[in-house]
């Protein structure tokens, strides 16, 4: 296989279970959820007999949007239930890299326009063009040229927004919890400015949920908890459950711009597969009948009660997105692999190595939460008296 790092894991995995990785005798307590992907834990018994059932109907039948699929159908018309009325429709995609691609292609077809704002430090994937609204020029420089007419803000300053957000740009991607910058949320005030200013300039606002969305912060997507409602809302990771799925989604009047001038005006092969549909509505389902979300909030106030050391110097996020804050990135990093050594899988971030990155999967029980913060403590206490 490819290697993207000279130093990863190589932990291999013989079954998952709930939060439970079980690898050659060795249990972790999964605290990543293949980065907030495994929403609803290893093996959820509601998701696996969704893909039974589907995989006995059928597979991969024509390129997308071509035949009318059932599992295709019905998440789109369950999702529409919990979305607001200028978002709607729904184009499926295999990933969040993807699904940025399409949101970027429908912005440029809708408006005219060419150019775009995103935040500094932000991830949006990949592939060109998600990889062109990056601002970090150590994870782009090796492949230029990448897309030109890119503008960055800072999140949460409202200096720039009127002088970068203009009738030229054709949108801003903003994620309301930064993911790689180690789960920052933006602040309400700064989202509002930034609405004001795409209304202002006929700019289409997109919300990139791809970590955030599916119940990870309480509510099923995290601009719920807000008073602002993007254009444009972008899914991936927790949203295919553990399948490969993604999707951007818009108002019926934006997206139908894709039908003509060219006809295909975006196109997939493999987007929207039925059994990853049929998993994610699975996992819908789940959330709700369960009342998952119900207990998010009173999880993230465990973890900040018990996660109380004086290296930790704040935990950042919200919901079970959450951020452990030290000083020290060396220090962060050994207390990182001592946790995997003691069976907790977590790790760092991108644009944060100073931080603990805890996204455990959302059925997490208070009891688990206690070990996990148990092996916390006890590692960075390790490491203070080495």
């Amino acid at each position: 296989m490819a290697q993207t790092s000279d130093n990863p894991l190589a932990i291999e995995i013989q079954k998952a279970e709930g939060v439970y990785l079980y690898a050659n005798g060795k249990t972790y307590i999964d605290c990543i959820s293949g980065i907030s992907v495994s929403n609803l834990g290893h093996s959820n018994a509601a998701i696996n007999e969704a893909l039974k059932n589907q995989i006995d109907k059928h597979l991969h039948l024509m390129v997308y949007g071509e035949m009318i699929q059932s599992s295709q159908v019905q998440l789109a018309e369950k999702l529409a239930t919990y979305l607001p009325s200028n978002l709607q429709s729904v184009y499926f995609v295999n990933s969040g890299s993807e699904a940025i691609e399409g949101a970027m292609k429908l912005a440029k077809r809708y408006t005219g326009r060419s150019r775009f704002v995103a935040q500094e430090n932000a991830y949006h994937g990949s592939t060109h063009g998600a990889l062109s609204l990056m601002s970090d020029p150590y994870f782009s420089n090796s492949f230029t040229p990448l897309l030109p007419g890119i503008d960055f803000i800072k999140q949460n300053d409202h200096s720039e927004i009127i002088s970068l957000i203009t009738h030229q740009t054709a949108a801003v991607f903003i994620e309301p919890i930064m993911g790689e910058k180690g789960y920052l949320p933006c602040s309400m005030a700064y989202l509002k400015a930034v609405r004001k200013r795409c209304d202002e300039t006929g700019t289409l606002l997109v919300f990139d949920e791809i970590q955030s969305g599916y119940g990870r912060t309480g509510s099923l997507f995290a601009f719920q908890q807000l008073e602002v409602v993007p254009d444009i809302l972008v899914l991936a990771k927790g949203f295919g459950a553990g399948m490969p799925l993604g999707a951007f989604i818009a108002s019926n009047n934006i997206m139908q711009v894709f039908t003509e001038n060219p006809v295909l005006g975006h196109i997939t092969t493999f987007g929207g597969h039925p059994m990853s549909c049929a998993a994610s509505l699975a996992a819908l389902n789940y959330l709700h009948t369960e009342s998952i979300m119900d207990g998010i909030a009173e999880k993230e106030h465990l973890f900040r009660r018990l996660l109380v050391h004086p290296k930790i110097k704040n935990i950042d996020g919200k919901g079970l997105m959450l951020a452990l804050v030290f000083e020290d990135v060396e220090f962060c990093r050994k207390v990182i692999d001592a946790c995997v050594d003691s069976g907790l899988l977590i790790d760092w971030f991108l644009y944060a190595e100073n931080k603990i990155r805890l996204s455990p999967p959302l059925i997490i029980s208070k009891e688990q939460i206690e070990t996990v913060s148990g092996i916390v403590i006890e590692n960075i206490q390790k490491q203070c008296n080495l």
